[in-house]
């Protein structure tokens, strides 16, 4: 499954800080109907995520009915994107 979307980057402060963009709700539910076949555990999802001309591995987390993208320090740099920026993202569900 290939899934293409538009979305903010935001920051989490928590004990772990990292840095994310929320799939939209429409992308949500084709992603929650996969995630009992790919799933590992904790509802995650694994994917190939692409910023612009910057791809990586990463998995989708599920948060509040939701899944959100973590966007990797590297990622950020490579892409030149910050807190507040919109980007197009790619996601391609690793089976």
């Amino acid at each position: 499954m290939d899934l293409e979307f538009s979305g903010e980057v935001w920051f989490w402060k928590g004990p772990a800080p990292w840095h994310f963009i929320t799939v939209p709700d429409e992308q949500c539910g084709q992603l929650e109907a996969a995630s009992a076949v790919v799933s590992y555990g904790w509802g995650m999802i694994p994917v190939a995520a692409r910023i612009g001309d910057t791809e990586w591995t990463t998995s989708l987390w599920p948060k509040d009915g939701r899944y959100i993208v973590p966007v990797k320090a590297w990622v950020r740099k490579a892409e030149e994107v910050d807190v507040g920026d919109t980007v197009t993202v790619r996601l391609g569900v690793n089976a």
